[in-house]
């Protein structure tokens, strides 16, 4: 429920392709065979690295640059660097304006009538 909420609240800043970015580094970084790596790290590349990409996330040249010259031979800690930038991102400046929006304060409330009902079955 957080991670949908924090997702709508990221759309609603036209910013979501960070969430979505670092979800797909963490999917990348459990692929075992060599063959889906690779084609999983061109969809990474294609969907936010390169230029235009329809989901284009904001990183440093350098980044991005590293990740080019490199994506023709991948490796599990190739997307690294430009997800803690991503998650650092977030970190300072999506997530803590998360905490004072709308779509929080709906999921605390949501959790709490959860937990309240776990205790009073009879509600």
């Amino acid at each position: 429920d957080g991670l949908a909420a924090f997702r709508t609240f990221l759309k609603s800043e036209f910013s979501e392709e960070n969430v979505d970015f670092w979800l797909a580094c963490e999917d990348f970084k459990k692929t075992k065979s060599s063959t889906k790596m690779a084609a999983k790290a061109q969809k990474i590349y294609s969907d936010f690295i390169q230029a235009d990409a329809p989901k284009e996330i904001n990183i440093d040249f350098n980044t991005k640059n590293d990740i080019s010259q490199n994506i023709s031979e991948p490796t599990l800690s190739c997307f690294d660097d430009a997800q803690r930038l991503i998650y650092s991102l977030m970190a300072k400046d999506s997530f803590p304006r998360f905490l004072r929006s709308e779509e929080y304060k709906d999921l605390v409330k949501k959790q709490k009538n959860r937990n309240q009902k776990k205790w009073l079955p009879f509600l």
